[in-house]
């Protein structure tokens, strides 16, 4: 038998996956109002040390920024994996990014996170497939809060 929270966390599921795929699309399709229209205005769009002079901050900047892309390098984006946890509000995807003019690729994943009135993306947290930077102590993403999210800063007291 199928419960009423069942229901409700299935919908909101089906809810998540359509919205990050309508992003995707508006993205694909340099549509700057379809794109904005998956944020909350004060969305942030983070990304690794030294890409794109830091985070995106609100739905317009992402979309336009998105849609710069697209014009300039033949950016196209493709949705490998999408992983839904409606109880947290969140997702991770696996996505690939094919940047035609430039004949290269790039794989990474993000983790996105809802806002739990609006149902729309709050923030997209970056992450690329590359090996890491030598002389990069800590290999974060810029301007991220670690510390204030409660992730941790250091190993437990003796762990190797």
């Amino acid at each position: 038998m199928t419960t009423w929270p069942d229901v409700m966390l299935t919908a909101r599921a089906t809810h998540m996956d359509e919205l990050i795929r309508r992003y995707f699309d508006g993205c694909n399709e340099a549509d700057v109002g379809k794109i904005t229209t998956c944020f909350t205005p004060e969305a942030v769009h983070y990304f690794p040390p030294g890409m794109y002079n830091g985070p995106f901050r609100g739905a317009a900047a992402i979309a336009s920024r998105w849609q710069e892309m697209v014009k300039t390098i033949g950016s196209y984006w493709t949705v490998d994996t999408l992983l839904i946890e409606p109880v947290t509000w969140k997702a991770v995807m696996e996505w690939t990014h094919f940047k035609t003019v430039k004949k290269t690729m790039l794989r990474g994943i993000e983790v996105y996170e809802f806002d739990h009135h609006t149902g729309l993306i709050s923030e997209i947290r970056a992450y690329y497939a590359s090996p890491q930077a030598a002389e990069v102590s800590r290999q974060e993403l810029e301007a991220f809060d670690y510390a204030a999210r409660g992730y941790p800063m250091a190993p437990p007291v003796g762990a190797r």
